[in-house]
């Protein structure tokens, strides 16, 4: 596949930061003079830098999962280029407009990264060895399944790198660095013994250095307290130009003597993402343990559960995936889980090729169907883009006796009756924890512009104790690729109690609406299911919001989750933090009083592994 960026004249390629800036030094140094160049930290990124009063300035374009490019903060475009040209006509954050391309000379070629040359074999090899295509059945494969293939094998290719060792022992890394010359930085990534995780071995001072590499919640690995990447091979580059916490940058592969660069190797072996992610996300995000013990005390966590792997993980399935589904395909409990004015929702199994699953199945009434049927099928086409281990899946619709949404079975039930039910089993640790992970699944929402419209405790479905999952996309929208917020055309039965002003007054839902959701929700988590506003109607709650009052502190509930939820509740949307930010508050709040992580906290993040 070609990159979308290949034909820009000021594309430089897999370049460092330093060569950026000397590209730049030598083009003149005027303010707006700027280059493009390959981002190292995120799959199929860019960064955009940048000159200002002879300074440099680095902004990184990420790719979302929808196709669109975007600064973090800023308007998603549908292509490298459409960005810039954006830019060069409003600075819209940055510190200057775009004014000057900084061109590439003609013996300055585009360099091409590690993962650019053996991408396109990859690819390949993996869809023969794995779904048996050829010819034009395989490209139209791999243009169908672009964006999942390529992070697919971009998560496993470290396997092809010639410094990786696989499953050996500390002892065996060991005698691998000593064998030969032990130069400063000399390296190898290996396995660790049957955790599924990885290490990494350097030598520094003639003495062998070994740090655990962490892979959080969200899929990123990193060294502890280090910068996260999508992937292993990209940590290790970046590792070769900074030292990131290690006693040394890395320098010389130690060579896996079993190996040969460029050779496809056990690839159709390949595990995938999901599957990836449940074996080897033990370790909480902000962890600095090192050492090759696992914890046999803690808690179920998410990845623990077969949920949290999409039911389309394995490639076959994924080449089944569609919208409707075959009766035959579903066994239908007659008991109830719940119901509402659309009918009701029922438990199921779904029969696939390989296995069953557990589902919900949302049946629609028949005489309802005329007046809800468009808004069921509304909700469905957003869900169906959706995927993420912090979001109710759907895995489609059935067209039979009724109107039927399938989606993922969540059995512990809504999160405000779960905590109003078991007030006295549930830890405000566990309270933070569940709220977190609804910040992880927002997250995801806001990078792939889609805003949700009515998040709400009654909408966030627990799968057990401590795993939370964000349902109810029925009044959802796709924001289009130069939209950054959503405006009705007239008022609905709309949650008022959970909406931020800028919905009620002019009717305008964005990312940033949903944070004051959010601060609403984690009020309720905090209240033990508590009802917003105590009996306020809603023209009492507009009134009561607009003389500057907020919703008082809950019982127990700490100062600082108090402040974050205050902070999004801020008037003007323009000052609301996005996601990312209020992410990582929860974040570093939950893991700063986690008793997981507390002990393990303390140690210095360059400790040897044990």
């Amino acid at each position: 596949m070609i990159d979308p960026a290949a034909d820009l004249p000021f594309f430089y390629g897999s370049i460092s930061r330093a060569e950026a800036e000397e590209h730049l030094k030598l083009a003149g140094m005027m303010d707006g003079l700027f280059l493009l160049r390959q981002c190292l930290r995120s799959l199929g990124g860019y960064v955009l830098s940048l000159v200002w009063q002879l300074d440099f300035h680095h902004y990184a374009v990420e790719k979302q999962l929808n196709g669109t490019y975007c600064i973090s903060g800023g308007k998603p475009h549908c292509g490298p280029a459409e960005l810039c040209q954006y830019y060069s006509q409003d600075a819209d954050g940055l510190v200057c407009m775009l004014r000057k391309p900084c061109l590439r000379s003609p013996e300055t070629p585009i360099r091409t990264g590690v993962f650019d040359s053996l991408r396109e074999n990859m690819l390949r090899e993996y869809v023969r060895q794995t779904w048996h295509l050829e010819g034009n059945a395989m490209e139209q494969a791999i243009i169908s399944q672009a964006p999942q293939l390529e992070k697919l094998i971009a998560t496993t290719a470290h396997e092809k790198m010639p410094w990786y060792h696989g499953k050996i022992t500390r002892t065996e890394s060991e005698r691998r660095l000593y064998s030969g010359a032990q130069p400063d930085g000399k390296f190898l990534v290996r396995e660790r013994d049957e955790s599924g995780t990885f290490a990494l071995s350097v030598i520094y001072g003639k003495t062998a250095y070994h740090y655990q590499i962490l892979l959080d919640k969200s899929g990123k690995y990193s060294m502890p307290e280090g910068t996260k990447f999508d992937t292993v091979w990209q940590l290790v580059e970046y590792l070769k130009l900074k030292p990131d916490g290690l006693v040394t940058i890395l320098r010389e592969a130690c060579l896996n003597p079993n190996s040969t660069m460029g050779r496809v190797c056990t690839l159709f072996l390949l595990p995938t993402l999901s599957s990836t992610a449940s074996s080897c996300l033990c370790i909480p995000l902000g962890t600095s343990k090192l050492d090759d013990s696992s914890s046999t005390n803690r808690h179920t966590m998410p990845m623990d559960t077969s949920v949290y792997e999409s039911p389309y993980s394995d490639p076959e399935a994924l080449k089944e995936k569609k919208l409707f589904l075959k009766r035959d395909q579903l066994m239908i409990d007659e008991v109830e889980l719940g119901s509402g004015n659309f009918g009701c929702v029922k438990r199921g199994v779904y029969k696939m090729r390989k296995k069953q699953i557990d589902v919900a199945i949302k049946v629609l009434k028949s005489e309802n169907e005329k007046g809800v049927k468009d808004e069921m099928m509304k909700e469905a086409e957003i869900m169906h883009q959706l995927d993420n281990p912090y979001i109710v899946r759907m895995i489609g619709l059935c067209q039979a006796e009724n109107l039927m949404l399938v989606m993922e079975m969540a059995p512990a039930g809504p999160l405000n009756k779960y905590l109003s039910a078991k007030k006295e089993q549930i830890t405000v640790e566990n309270v933070v924890e569940l709220m977190h992970q609804v910040s992880l699944g927002m997250v995801y929402l806001e990078e792939n512009n889609f805003v949700h419209r009515d998040l709400a405790a009654r909408n966030v479905l627990l799968v057990n104790q401590h795993y939370a999952k964000i349902s109810d996309f029925g009044l959802s929208k796709a924001l289009g690729a130069n939209d950054n917020y959503y405006k009705a055309r007239t008022a609905g039965k709309w949650p008022l109690k959970w909406y931020a002003p800028e919905c009620i007054n002019f009717h305008k839902f964005s990312s940033k609406s949903d944070v004051w959701s959010f601060g609403v929700t984690m009020w309720e988590a905090f209240s033990y299911g508590g009802k917003p506003y105590k009996k306020m109607k809603g023209p009492e709650v507009i009134s009561f919001i607009e003389s500057g009052n907020r919703m008082d502190c809950p019982p127990g509930c700490p100062d600082v989750m108090y402040a974050l939820m205050k902070d999004c509740w801020t008037y003007q949307h323009e000052n609301r933090p996005g996601f990312v930010k209020v992410e990582e508050q929860m974040r570093n709040y939950y893991y700063s009083i986690s008793k997981k992580t507390s002990s393990e906290a303390a140690n210095a993040a360059a400790e040897p592994e044990k």
